[in-house]
């Protein structure tokens, strides 16, 4: 039990600490790329380790980051513009309709948020769609908004996250330089690789099925048959 313990907490301590670096990495690089055009590839690169990491790779941190921060540095900076394009917009005009106290405005105002909730969503799905699919640039916010809207129950538990890892960091600012970004992109990380996961056995699945009924009923009778015998192994 002792030795358990001390297994569990060595795990959670290192898995803090690589956060930790994570998160000095993150925000070096993003203020190297003067915020716009360092945020899209430093955002990328650590999603790529996220990934490796929650899969088991043991990569190191520093040479790995620097290596995915270059390899995608184009394709990163038009996720993270075309993202923070699109969220000044949305603030600007909330700003704008929020302020006039006409129906109209407050109207087109909540709007709006919703629409807000909604980009903040396509942008948790993001980086980790584009750190485990190979897609044109583009595409990644079409299929990440419809991922958000399909997988409603996945996307508010990674909204619920978001809200508090937000409050948390308001109320603590503190980890901000050290903890924030990483433990959020950790996280929606981890919660999309499963999502991700399930999404593309289920498609798979959807897939044989569709294969099987055009070969005919005689190839679903033996995958039935197969199922069966494999149930009464189990």
């Amino acid at each position: 039990m002792n030795a358990s313990w001390a297994l569990k907490a060595y795990t959670l301590f290192d898995t803090l600490l690589w956060i930790a670096c994570l998160n000095l990495l993150w925000l070096v690089f993003t203020l190297g790329g003067l915020v716009i055009f360092g945020v899209g590839p430093s955002t990328v690169a650590a999603h790529e380790l996220i990934r490796c990491r929650v899969r088991g790779d043991a990569v190191p941190l520093m040479p790995a980051f620097w290596g995915a921060y270059r390899r995608n540095f184009r394709r990163g900076n038009v996720l993270g513009v075309v993202a923070i394009f699109v969220a000044a917009m949305l603030f600007a005009n909330w700003k704008f309709f929020s302020v006039e106290p006409t129906f109209l405005a407050q109207l087109a105002a909540g709007v709006i948020v919703l629409l807000s909730i909604i980009f903040v969503a396509t942008l948790c799905y993001l980086f980790p769609m584009y750190a485990r699919y190979q897609l044109p640039v583009l595409r990644y916010f079409t299929q990440s908004s419809r991922f958000a809207l399909r997988n409603l129950a996945g996307t508010v538990l990674l909204l619920l996250v978001t809200a508090a890892v937000g409050i948390v960091s308001l109320r603590l600012p503190g980890l901000v330089p050290f903890f924030s970004v990483g433990v959020w992109m950790f996280l929606v990380g981890w919660l999309c690789d499963k999502f991700y996961s399930s999404n593309d056995e289920s498609m798979a699945d959807v897939s044989v099925g569709a294969t099987l009924e055009k070969r005919g009923p005689r190839a679903l009778a033996t995958v039935r048959k197969s199922q069966v015998k494999v149930a009464n192994l189990g």
